[in-house]
């Protein structure tokens, strides 16, 4: 007999550790051709031992105690209905996550699971609290919206509320900042195993002894995405809220079950206090360090750009894929993991990612065989957005502690250009380099945020504006200071379009832009020969061994050089208005440094 997978509903196996399987998520598990005929699915073979087993909760020996079940009281759970689960092994969470929320497991032993109807972040809907103790400091506008202590309070309370309905929620203890001296304590609490797994990979892991000594967490995220914000609450524009309230050090998700809200979070709140408390630059990069040398490089750059592909360099060790900070001491990464893109993913471009996807991982969004079970990355029917959540030691070279104690040699700024006009790499002058900090000129690429659908011309500065939380001035001047200090070597690294520009032209093909990364690091570069790229004033390499001299020079590719120079005028136009915003903040000699029309 065949029956259609939508109407297949799993029978109740015992009440302590089965849920019944969300009728939402059934129609995401597999793509629509998978899903015209499927075999018939029996009742699951569960050991006595599973099926009997007690929650993991708040009568167990991994567990909270005292002071800390105080806290939980105090916050508005009833602990006399609620189970918690606190810091549970990943073979738990897998279980959980299976049988509750309809994740499968791949054949490569990732964990396969799905974030419904939002795929990607909502920047519309991120908030934050406007009070006393942090409100001279934020840059206030279009990114970081104003919200209300009392809003806060209402919805804090609405998903303190949700999480009472679960008979299970998951806490997670961890770490942001892999420098002692830096790092601050992290609890997120939700109700769903995928997203206490997710964060189980991207924060920093503590150990048993670190755990039972965890105390009061720095932060803590209330994640309810499940549950929708009250559109008619003050300041609420839809069913979905992202919100910060620093002086409680606190955030809250209602109306979106993507996991990237909760990295992105913590990352906002270390954006704030490493230049605020501690004087330190946090940066939105990646960063490797060469095995023989000991050289540093951190590239920054927005999802979709390059940053994880390119630090996970098999000939260097990697220290971190998306968020660092450049400290007095060296370079430290924020996060205990990494958060790949796996779209059109291959064991020959990306092996070292290709093979962190094992048992620990986490597919996200991910079209697989209903048969084999094997992931297809070149499916996006249900979104180009597709991702990998893994500790950063399933990477082989990582570099653990992930931290440094020296400066960095190399900056790469990367670019998505979709006017397929800017060269695959530039050498900078320090102007230029504030220049290009401060714009952050790329491209969204599909899937990164929601509703983005083809690439996007944007101007984020800092390479990291959704997320920057000071004035962007702030965070240029400090990597001013630091460059400078160590006399840093700056590139700008277009890994976008060549030949034309988005529906005409192509992406630059990775293995050049591997071989430019390459050059950079060997001292190549730094003694090659250069000419001028006109109306940026940009300085390009003339000749790189392995990379065609007509896509060094973007002029080249075009068959239509009128079009180029359109093309080039009107994206330096662009800059030009872009910029104008940070025109009255910096020197003659950054405001120079941009296009010259």
């Amino acid at each position: 007999m065949r029956v259609c997978l939508r109407r297949w509903h799993p029978p109740i196996l015992a009440r302590i550790d089965y849920f019944p399987l969300s009728q939402r998520a059934l129609p995401r598990l597999y793509s629509t051709r998978a899903m015209v005929h499927t075999p018939h699915y029996q009742t699951p073979y569960i050991t006595p031992y599973i099926v009997h087993a007690p929650h993991h909760g708040v009568d167990e020996g991994n567990t909270f105690i005292g002071q800390d079940i105080e806290y939980f009281s105090q916050a508005g759970f009833d602990m006399s209905k609620i189970h918690l689960k606190r810091n549970a092994p990943v073979a738990q969470l897998y279980e959980d996550a299976i049988r509750n929320e309809g994740a499968v497991l791949s054949s490569t032993g990732a964990l396969i699971n799905f974030s419904g109807k939002k795929t990607g972040r909502s920047p519309k809907d991120k908030r934050i609290v406007y009070e006393e103790t942090s409100k001279d400091d934020i840059w206030w506008g279009p990114v970081n919206i104003k919200m209300d202590e009392h809003t806060f309070e209402i919805n804090r309370e609405r998903a303190i509320d949700y999480l009472n309905t679960r008979d299970l929620v998951y806490v997670f203890d961890g770490f942001a900042g892999w420098d002692p001296k830096y790092r601050i304590k992290v609890r997120v609490i939700c109700a769903r195993a995928y997203h206490a797994l997710f964060m189980n990979n991207m924060l920093i892991r503590p150990t048993e002894e670190e755990l039972k000594d965890f105390g009061e967490p720095d932060f803590i995220i209330y994640n309810a995405g499940q549950f929708p914000a009250n559109r008619f609450t003050t300041g609420m524009t839809s069913t979905t809220s992202v919100e910060i309230n620093f002086k409680r050090m606190e955030m809250v998700i209602l109306g979106t079950e993507y996991a990237g809200e909760m990295k992105k979070g913590v990352f906002s709140v270390m954006h704030y206090l490493m230049p605020v408390k501690f004087g330190q630059l946090s940066l939105h990069s990646s960063a490797n360090v060469g095995m023989e040398n000991g050289d540093v490089t951190l590239f920054f750059g927005l999802s979709g750009t390059g940053k994880t592909t390119l630090s996970a360099d098999p000939a260097r060790q990697l220290i971190g894929d998306d968020e660092h900070v450049w400290s007095d001491e060296g370079v430290f990464n924020i996060e205990g993991g990494c958060y790949a893109k796996t779209i059109n993913l291959s064991a020959e471009k990306e092996p070292e990612i290709f093979n962190a996807i094992r048992f620990g991982s986490i597919l996200e969004n991910v079209v697989f065989d209903i048969n084999s079970r094997k992931a297809d990355y070149d499916d996006v029917s249900i979104t180009e957005n597709t991702r990998c959540a893994y500790p950063i030691d399933f990477i082989p070279n990582a570099r653990i502690p992930c931290a440094v104690n020296s400066q960095p040699k190399n900056i790469i700024m990367l670019t998505c250009d979709a006017y397929g006009v800017l060269p695959p790499v530039s050498k900078l002058s320090p102007e230029q380099a504030s220049y290009h900090f401060l714009a952050g000129y790329t491209s969204k690429t599909p899937g990164t945020e929601d509703g983005v659908l083809e690439p996007v011309p944007t101007f984020s500065t800092c390479y990291s504006a959704p997320f920057i939380v000071l004035h962007p001035s702030r965070y240029a001047e400090m990597l001013a200071d630091r460059m400078e200090a160590t006399n840093a070597s700056c590139w700008l690294v277009n890994t976008g379009w060549t030949g034309g520009k988005y529906g005409t032209g192509r992406r630059c093909p990775l293995k050049y832009t591997r071989r430019i990364v390459d050059a950079i690091h060997s001292g190549e570069l730094l003694n090659a020969e250069y000419e001028n790229f006109d109306v940026f004033n940009l300085t390009i390499p003339t000749h790189i061994e392995g990379v065609p001299r007509e896509i060094l020079n973007p002029s080249l590719a075009w068959q239509d050089k009128n079009a180029f120079t359109r093309e080039v005028r009107k994206l330096g136009a662009m800059f030009t208005k872009a910029f104008a915003l940070y025109m009255k903040d910096v020197s003659e000699k950054v405001r120079a440094a941009g296009p010259q029309l």
